[in-house]
Formats: structure tokens, C-alpha cells, sequence
């Protein structure tokens, strides 16, 4: 569990510590780090996995705590976690057999920036997800919509099309 939470949790937040104080005060910058949305406490439909799920909620939560900080200093700014989805490693080699939508680290990677493209400031703090249209995690500010994308096909490629949800 150590393990878990040292890679998942503690170095991200190390990285979140050193790197969102030197974000300019003005100007649209994305921080995002690498979750996933088993971290996500009102998705867990399985249980299991102890260690990466507890992990992964506390990265979350890191997030959630971090962008609510850097908005007072710059509101512009936006800091989320994001869910790649399975992505062909060895990691996900024994999910790929159970009919999971595996994609290519460059695919995911495509995905996970055009993610980052279309998230707005009142997104800051959520847990976001390219496999889906919907957006897990609550926006910061409740009043506003948490701005999620869906990726669709357009004459063979991908294409953007955002998604608003409650």
C-alpha cells in the first residue's frame, strides 16, 4: 500500500508542490496529472484493489485541494486529473483479453490533450475521462457545468465535441 500511494499519491503532489507555484498569474495553464477513474468513490461499482484505488482517490482529492489554492492566485489556471482509459502496456495486458476498448499510447495521448484543449477554469479540480462523455468528479463551482469531451469519428478522424452535463 506504501508503494501505491508513494507513486500514485505522494510524487504527484511533489510535483504539484514544486510546479503550480511557478504558474504565471495570468494566462491559461493546464496542470493535469494521471489518474484514474477507479479513484473515483462514486464510480466504484467492483471494490477491490485496495492500495491503487485508496491511491488514486488520494491524488483526486490532492487535486480537488491544489486547484481550489491556485485559484486564488490564479484563476485562469486549471489543475485535473485525468483517466486515459486502457491503454496497450504492460500494465494493461491482462484487461485487454477481457473485451476492454484498448488504445495505443499515441492514441491516448491525442485523447488526453484534446481533453486538456477544451477544459475551462470552473473544471479545475475534476477527474476527467476520454472513454466517455461524462465528466466524474464535481465542478468546483456547482452553479457551473463541468465541461467533459466526447470523441467522436469525422470523415475518419478524431474529432472534438463537447459535452455539457449538470
Amino acid at each position: 500500500m506504501a508503494r501505491s500511494f508513494a507513486l500514485n499519491a505522494i510524487g504527484p503532489a511533489l510535483i504539484m508542490k514544486h510546479v503550480l507555484p511557478l504558474v504565471p498569474r495570468e494566462g491559461r495553464v493546464v496542470f493535469a496529472t494521471m489518474s484514474a477513474r477507479v479513484g473515483s468513490i462514486g464510480d466504484n461499482r467492483l471494490g477491490g484493489w485496495y492500495s491503487y484505488r485508496a491511491s488514486k482517490v488520494a491524488l483526486n482529492q490532492l487535486v480537488r485541494t491544489a486547484s481550489i489554492e491556485l485559484e486564488r492566485r490564479q484563476p485562469e489556471a486549471i489543475c485535473v486529473a485525468l483517466h486515459p482509459g486502457t491503454v496497450d502496456t504492460r500494465l494493461s495486458s491482462p484487461f485487454s483479453k477481457a473485451g476492454l476498448d484498448v488504445q495505443s499510447p499515441d492514441v491516448a495521448a491525442e485523447r488526453l490533450l484534446a481533453v486538456m484543449a477544451r477544459l475551462g477554469p470552473g473544471d479545475s479540480g475534476g477527474l476527467f475521462t476520454i472513454a466517455e462523455s461524462r465528466c466524474h468528479g464535481e465542478p468546483r463551482h456547482h452553479r457551473q457545468k463541468c465541461t467533459s469531451v466526447r470523441l467522436v469519428r469525422s470523415r475518419g478522424k478524431l474529432a472534438n465535441e463537447p459535452k455539457k452535463s449538470a
